[in-house]
């Protein structure tokens, strides 16, 4: 297939092409290469596929709509993958506005270029954050997610409802993915898994915020990608349950669905940090300190949805997954 992929210079975006290209799709990318965290990473994780002869690479941002249109015009795919956003609770606090551009002016040009050019399928990232002052656990797409605690949470059910306006429209199939934690080798720098790695290396103490009460539900690069694929082949259709007197969040009576894609194994904080210093060799100090603001205590995915639909099943255990990511990043070392 012909697939368009925003964000492929990102985390996920590279995993995620590296696995079409291998299955024989044709590829375009774009990425705007920003540096909210260091680009000499993004240029690392492109050179892994950018001489592939079935991939081609555009530096632009999807908040330009002439980028986007030249896109879909020239290429013409028969399905898009938007993982371009700005991410990161925290920086949401300090430029609200580069959320404003990336994640809601860019995502209607990406929705808009998907009505006009007749695409079969839009897949796009939203987030667990979207779950915000939720504390039933686990986070299932049936709850109620109308109390977000970031403007990057947000931005994300933003996204929800504005792709659910293009399938109710104009018929446009969309899915969306509320990723949960997501670390591995090529992991962003911004994120707590590489935060933890650098400062275990160099025995540094730790921060660790909640006074280490937190938990996550980590999950491995490789089961996300391959969650984002089975979701990209099953296109999205109207819910024949669906019941417009006691609406499902999840589904709808238009071609739309969101999916929590996490591992259905929340893990203590502490517990991660354990298992990244027995891999590193050494043990630091932590720094038991409070809450953040915009910070959740825990997260944790209901799957359920996921697996009965494209029978996803993730399967990289915590202690395999850190020993991967822990390998992976002692190799960038040297």
């Amino acid at each position: 297939m012909r697939i368009l992929v925003t964000g492929t210079a990102g985390f996920v975006g590279a995993a995620l092409t590296e696995r079409l290209l291998a299955r024989g799709d044709q590829v375009y990318g774009i990425d705007n290469h920003n540096d909210y965290y260091d680009p000499s990473l993004k240029e690392a994780r492109l050179a892994r596929f950018q001489t592939h002869p079935a991939y081609t690479h555009v530096r632009g941002d999807i908040a330009d709509a002439a980028v986007v249109n030249a896109a879909f015009t020239d290429f013409a795919p028969q399905r898009v993958v938007n993982l371009a956003a700005q991410a990161g609770v925290r920086y949401s606090l300090q430029n609200p506005q580069a959320y404003v551009q990336s994640n809601l002016v860019g995502f209607t040009n990406i929705l808009e270029a998907c009505r006009h050019h007749g695409v079969e399928h839009l897949v796009y990232a939203s987030s667990s954050s979207v779950y915000g002052a939720n504390r039933k656990l686990p986070f299932a797409v049936e709850d109620a997610v109308d109390h977000p605690v970031s403007l990057y949470a947000a931005s994300k059910k933003a996204n929800e409802l504005m792709a659910h306006t293009y399938s109710h429209l104009f018929g446009l199939p969309t899915t969306g993915l509320r990723f949960f934690t997501v670390y591995g080798p090529w992991g962003r720098p911004d994120m707590s898994p590489m935060l933890f790695a650098d400062r275990i290396s160099r025995g540094e103490p730790i921060d660790v915020f909640n006074y280490g009460n937190h938990s996550r539900d980590f999950t491995y690069i490789d089961d996300i990608v391959e969650g984002v694929i089975r979701t990209l082949d099953h296109v999205a259709q109207p819910d024949p349950t669906y019941n417009p007197e006691r609406p499902n969040p999840g589904t709808s009576n238009a071609p739309y669905r969101v999916y929590n894609i996490g591992n259905d194994q929340p893990v203590q904080l502490l517990h991660f940090i354990e298992l990244m210093e027995k891999n590193l060799g050494r043990e630091v100090e932590k720094r038991l300190l409070p809450m953040q603001p915009g910070d959740v205590p825990d997260t944790w995915a209901d799957v359920s949805a996921l697996r009965r639909d494209v029978g996803y099943a993730p399967g990289t255990s915590i202690e395999e997954g850190v020993a991967k990511f822990v390998e992976w990043y002692k190799s960038r070392q040297h």
